[in-house]
């Protein structure tokens, strides 16, 4: 395995000692040589597998996902991830324990970690609730186990909150690494993550917001375009401006979607909505006025309707670098045509890149698998060093492609 031993010894020369018993809760707590390691132990298990070796380092223990919104890509690279370790995966349906009754926070996260090593968590709808509510689990998982209550710490892995969704925009930038052979090459390259048009309502800030925060920590220029009125949070476009300033990059934003995809490399047309209306939608929650949510979900649907013309088009690409720019999505995307009358993307678009969307998806796992392994390996060189050598083999029919 020539391209492991590669790996290998550039994951030696990294410097990633505090990610051991630390969770993985933003990108931009991590350091650049932190984020490396991820890359390139996720790069090194996805060659395992490749070759029918066994990455397990758990004989056995539980992954814990806690996924309070709807998931398919995310909630099976995280199944996919703990399994690739030797972990059982057991899904907490809050309806059905007794959160439903009252139970604190402090109390479950205990009473689910026992046995757990590694805890996912998605909860991305309401502004201010989503990663707040990960640290509380965080700190509450941390004081069993400084109590003797847990023998082991737990890691939590943020599966996409309100403010960040690392394990896909790691996924993602994974994927760029590979199209343009390697993260020195993204330096200068233009990624325009730009809004536009969905025909649903209130699709999550973090997306894009996790994009600005982490392309602008490769030296990339970061176009960010969306209508007026639908801001980010601000200080993440703070942070996404002091990265660039540090990275030699740029990042810049703009009105108008045209602009974003002029001589860009990368292209990642996405909805969301507005933060001011995630705050509204958020206090309204919280107050328990749904008819009010009703109301603003209405409201929000024909402001979308409005920006129409914000649609990644055949004649929109041409805008790109040789009109050959790269088409990311996070998926699913809302296909004009095909899954909505009309939406993000065009369908012909969509099409031509549906084998490099499918690549960028199947990225994932191994992105989680490489955060769950960092946090639970002491010397990941030498473990890994370890499983390469010993060569058991995953599956014992395997016969390759």
């Amino acid at each position: 395995m020539t391209e492991s031993n590669d790996s290998l010894q550039r994951l030696a020369k990294l410097d990633y000692r505090q990610m051991y018993n630390h969770d993985f809760l933003l990108t931009w707590e991590k350091t650049v040589q932190e984020l490396q390691a991820v890359f390139t132990v996720a790069d090194i298990l996805g060659a395992m597998r490749e070759k029918n070796i066994s990455p397990r380092i758990f004989d056995s223990g539980l992954a814990i996902s806690v996924f309070r919104d709807n998931s398919t890509r995310t909630r099976f690279s995280f199944a996919s991830a703990s399994n690739l370790l030797g972990l059982t995966v057991q899904d907490l349906d809050e309806g059905k324990s007794q959160i439903a009754h009252g139970e604190t926070i402090r109390e479950t996260s205990n009473m689910i970690s026992f046995m757990a090593d590694v805890i996912g968590i998605r909860d991305d709808m309401y502004i201010g609730k989503g990663n707040a509510y990960m640290r509380q689990v965080a700190a509450a998982v941390q004081e069993g186990f400084d109590d003797g209550v847990l023998q082991q710490r737990p890691t939590l892995v943020n599966l996409q909150c309100d403010i960040d969704h690392p394990t896909q925009s790691m996924a993602d930038l994974l994927h760029l690494i590979h199209h343009f052979g390697g993260v020195e090459q993204l330096k200068g390259k233009k990624i325009a993550m730009s809004w536009a048009y969905s025909p649903s309502y209130g699709k999550p800030l973090s997306v894009p917001q996790g994009i600005i925060g982490l392309m602008t920590r490769m030296g990339m220029e970061v176009s960010l375009a969306y209508p007026e009125g639908y801001d980010l949070m601000e200080d993440v476009e703070e942070i996404a401006g002091k990265n660039a300033a540090a990275s030699g990059g740029k990042f810049s934003k703009t009105h108008s979607m045209a602009e974003a995809f002029q001589d860009a490399d990368i292209v990642y047309p996405k909805s969301w909505a507005s933060y001011a209306a995630m705050e509204r939608r958020t206090a309204m929650y919280g107050e328990g006025d749904f008819n009010g949510i009703k109301a603003l979900e209405a409201e929000l649907l024909a402001e979308n309707a409005k920006h129409k013309d914000w649609e990644c088009t055949e004649a929109m690409m041409k805008n790109t670098r040789g009109g050959k720019g790269l088409y990311l999505h996070c998926l699913p995307a809302d296909i004009s045509g095909v899954s909505c009358q009309q939406g993000e993307v065009a369908a012909s678009v969509f099409d031509r890149y549906r084998a490099p969307l499918y690549k960028q998806a199947g990225y994932k796992p191994y992105i989680i698998a490489a955060m769950i392994f960092l946090s639970k390996v002491k010397n990941p060189v030498q473990t890994l060093e370890s499983l390469i050598n010993a060569n058991v083999k995953r599956s014992y029919t395997f016969s390759g492609r």
